[in-house]
Parts: C-alpha cells; structure tokens; sequence
C-alpha cells in the first residue's frame, strides 16, 4: 500500500474539534498557559506540524465558541479550515506555498517567478503589516501567521519589528521556526516561546499507517523522526524496499533512484547515506538507513572526501546546475570509497554539472 496522494494542507480542527495531527492536542493544551501573549514563537524539530498548530492556535483565538475553541464548527472555524477567513493571515515563501499545494492563489501571493523563493520577503512583511491595521472581519481580534519565520531575512525581520513590540489591538501574531537561533535575537526576544516535540515513535508509525504506509518505520528512521517528513518521502516514492537497496546500489554506481529527483533531496539523501557508512566504518550503526542490506566496508578517507563535495554542493543547492550530470557525478565519488586510487581518495568534479 502507497501513502494517499498529496493535497493541499487544510488549517484548523475538523468538525468535532479535533486537531488536524492527533500530537498536536498536547501542544494546543500547552499553549492555553500562553493565551494573553500578542505573539507566540512556535519551535522544535523539523516536520512536527509547526503551520498545522499556528492554524489551531489561530482558529482557537477566533472561535466563536470560546469554551471550547477551537469548536470546528462555528463560522469562523468553518473558514479557518477553508483558509479564507478574513482576520487570518498566512505569510509563507513562495516556495513553501508550491509544497502546500497554495499557488495560484491570493492570501499572501507574490507574483509567478520562475523559480519560487525560499524567503519571506520584505514586501511580503509590510503587506501584512498594512492588513494588521485594517479593521476585523468578524469582530473577534486578528491573527498573523509567519512561516517558517527564518525565511525572513534581515529587511523582512526588521520590518516586523515594531508590529512585534506594539501591535494593533486585538492583532495576535504565531511565528514558527525549526531553528530559533537564526532569528534575530530582536524578534525572539518579543516573543513567547512554546516548543513542539515530535510524537512518540509509536505515536508516529500509527498515524503514517493511518495515511495508508504499510511500513513506516523505515521512512521514520530516515526522517529522523518526523512523520510528516516521513510521509513526504513515500509521496516521492521512496518505501521499505526501495531504502534497503539504496545504499548498495549507490556503492556499485546506479545513479537511477535518485533520477528525477530535486537536488536538496538527493543530497540530503546521500549525505545522510554517508553519515551511516562512516558510522558503520567506525564500528557504529545506522542511523537513517537502519534496516538496509550495506556492501563491504567503505575507505574512511574516501568517505570523507564524498562527504566534503556533498556539503559544498548543499551549500549552492539553487545553482542552475545540470541535474542529471551532477547526481552522476556524486554518486561516481561514492564508488571511489570502495575503490580508491592508490592510496588517495578519486575526486570526481561537479564543475561539468553546471
């Protein structure tokens, strides 16, 4: 069985009140402590369901039920799910609003571009800003969502700043971050904190099985956890089977599971492949590929050698750079591990990729 086809993320609790990921009903408890803070920093782990809970806590500040907000069925709730309440607002990259399955659309859109940006930009910032001090649809405050608030870079970051420190009245503002230490310390210290944990490996396998994987424990593993980035990788194909062959197909050279893939997946990939097959040479075990079928030893020095030009490319991972050529490239310079050149690890450039 294949996870269930993707589709466009929906915010809020459903009709009966319920959070859109059953972990986050721990969190959303945490955060009635924090209920008169104008602007809460949601962080922790990557793929716990940070925009899912700045939804929840959004539908539960404009519930019309506060007694039991979020209630999911009044009004309000009803166009939170819908994402077309007009006091919330959402502020995403354009990138992120692609993986959503939002393009297209107005709430916070920025014009096409060829190539989606990663970041929250500064116009994106002062539109939102402008909105804040536009009058309440429905007469029960606000709420201004900025995901993932790292995107914003400094322009973007100072900007908010005064809204942050002085917002309009009944304005409540949700920031979200896998990584608070890239925000500004100016825009972490006017916020109250909450942290997300990712769920119980129990809790998770049980959900992604929900979702339709048979065999999610693998795809947890390589996850680091997280079941949502789980998921996201049996949408792109990836299941049980297909981690158990990988490592020894990358070690005899077949660049074909990773053909067609974006190229901060394969590298996240591979270098994910690397850390297990140094921790393997040093006597450790797997960490990500914990229940693969791994070829003979690998030479450390070879390893870390594939390691530094794994890097170097995530570093330049939006280089128009020519897919196909560059995954055969990394994936050459990871059979030099098995069959160094006398005695110095083989260097395959990733210059002709380009």
């Amino acid at each position: 069985m294949s996870a269930r086809t993707a589709e466009p993320m929906r915010l809020g609790a459903d009709e009966q009140g319920r959070p859109p990921l059953p972990w986050l009903a721990e969190a959303l408890a945490g955060a009635r402590a924090l209920q008169r803070s104008h602007a809460l920093l949601l962080h922790g782990p990557a793929g716990g369901g940070h925009l899912q809970l700045a939804g929840l806590l959004a539908q539960a500040w404009l519930c019309e039920d506060p007694a039991h907000a979020p209630c999911g069925r009044c009004g309000s709730c009803h166009l939170v799910r819908a994402r077309s309440h007009p006091d919330l607002l959402v502020v995403v990259p354009q990138a992120v609003r692609v993986q959503l399955g939002w393009q297209g659309e107005e709430e916070g859109a920025t014009k096409p571009e060829a190539k989606p940006s990663r970041d929250i930009r500064v116009e994106q910032v002062r539109q939102a800003i402008d909105w804040t001090h536009q009058t309440s649809g429905r007469g029960r405050g606000k709420a201004l969502v900025l995901h993932p608030a790292d995107a914003m870079n400094t322009a973007s970051a100072n900007a908010l700043l005064k809204t942050l420190e002085e917002p309009p009245a009944g304005l409540r503002l949700l920031l979200t971050s896998a990584d608070p230490e890239r925000l500004l310390p100016t825009v972490r210290s006017r916020c109250q904190k909450l942290r997300l944990a990712l769920p119980a490996a129990d809790q998770a396998a049980a959900w992604l099985r929900e979702q339709g994987l048979a065999e999610p424990e693998p795809l947890l593993a390589l996850a680091s956890g997280s079941p949502l980035e789980a998921l996201g990788w049996a949408e792109e194909g990836l299941d049980a089977a297909w981690l158990a062959d990988f490592p020894i197909r990358v070690a005899a050279g077949d660049a074909t599971p990773l053909a067609g893939r974006a190229i901060p997946r394969v590298v996240d990939l591979l270098l994910k492949l690397v850390h297990d097959l140094m921790a393997r040479a040093a006597g450790g075990a797997p960490r990500f590929f914990t229940a693969s079928r791994w070829p003979a030893p690998a030479d450390m020095a070879s390893l870390v050698a594939w390691q530094k030009a794994l890097l170097r490319t995530a570093r330049h991972d939006e280089h128009p750079w020519n897919a196909a050529l560059l995954i055969e490239s990394l994936v050459t310079q990871a059979t030099a591990a098995w069959a160094p050149a006398s005695g110095s690890p083989a260097k395959a450039s990733v210059h002709s990729a380009r």
